[in-house]
């Protein structure tokens, strides 16, 4: 049985995608692998691609665009391995990556998942990890965690155990995945990498940064063919604030969102007659859903 499934939800974007399967197979020569695309009804022709010019992947056709969540929990019940890599269609593996992501997980047996330090155009690195995520911790990570690490992980090559790891790239456990019941479905984009690692971790889970491992992210490719990005980003993150933070850290965010509406862009759009978003987003603070 191949140790690792690559699984790639991808819906348009067929460029990105032909350089990401590309790095797969460089990197995977010689390793038994499984490499599975989730297509999110992509109308560019990214399946025939897969077809045409990766004929080794496994294509699998979601019929609609079902969002990352509910796309990767598709491709990882095709797969029955014990390492799964989560991928974003625009990201390039660099030689080594993987092998030194697998090191670490076969060492360390309660690791549910580790992820790379993900690098961008112009050598400049993303900060794709972060601990607990609320209202005041997002400030600090966003205004001082995430300019600091930028400069400090240039030379830094120490593993770190952290709360939460980005999906772009990230190697997990089956067992660990599972054993949450997958990612949560709730979550069409955004968010639902970061409550999975928080899900896991609750049972007691590791999740490792290992910056050793290295891997280029585009950032955005992969996400701007799915749906309207800053109200799904903010959908997300109101159900994640429900899920796992308190009524205070939700008010305040409530509160912030409110205030920022129009720095958010919604009321250009309204102006320019594209107020459905707008209204959708205004509803969604007014309307609260039940505690997922």
């Amino acid at each position: 049985m191949p140790e690792v499934s690559v699984v790639i939800v991808s819906r348009d974007g067929r460029d990105s995608l032909a350089r990401c399967l590309a790095s797969v197979r460089e990197c995977g020569r010689g390793r038994d692998w499984n490499v599975l695309v989730a297509d999110n009804a992509s109308t560019d022709g990214s399946p025939e691609l897969c077809a045409e010019k990766f004929p080794e992947v496994r294509l699998l056709r979601t019929g609609a665009n079902l969002g990352f969540a509910r796309a990767n929990n598709m491709a990882l019940a095709e797969t029955r391995v014990p390492f799964v890599l989560f991928l974003n269609p625009d990201t390039v593996l660099f030689p080594g990556a993987v092998d030194i992501l697998l090191e670490a997980m076969r060492k360390e047996p309660k690791a549910a998942a580790c992820g790379p330090l993900l690098v961008q155009e112009g050598s400049a690195f993303q900060v794709s990890f972060g601990r607990k995520v609320s209202f005041f911790r997002e400030l600090v990570q966003k205004s001082v965690l995430n300019p600091y690490f930028k400069r400090r992980l240039k030379g830094s090559p120490r593993t770190r155990e952290v709360g939460w790891l980005s999906a772009a790239c990230l190697l997990a456990r089956r067992e660990a995945v599972e054993a949450v019941g997958g990612f949560d479905e709730g979550f069409f984009l955004y968010f639902e990498d970061i409550d999975l690692c928080v899900r896991m971790a609750a049972q007691g889970w590791r999740m490792l940064f290992l910056p050793e491992a290295r891997v280029f992210h585009e950032g955005g490719a992969a996400t701007k063919h799915f749906a309207p990005s800053r109200f799904e980003y903010r959908k997300s993150q109101i159900r994640f604030y429900r899920k796992h933070n308190s009524r205070a850290s939700q008010r305040l965010l409530g509160l912030y969102l409110r205030s920022n509406l129009f720095f958010l862009g919604l009321r250009d759009r309204l102006k320019k007659g594209g107020g459905e978003e707008a209204r959708r987003f205004r509803g969604l603070l007014k309307k609260p859903e039940a505690k997922p």
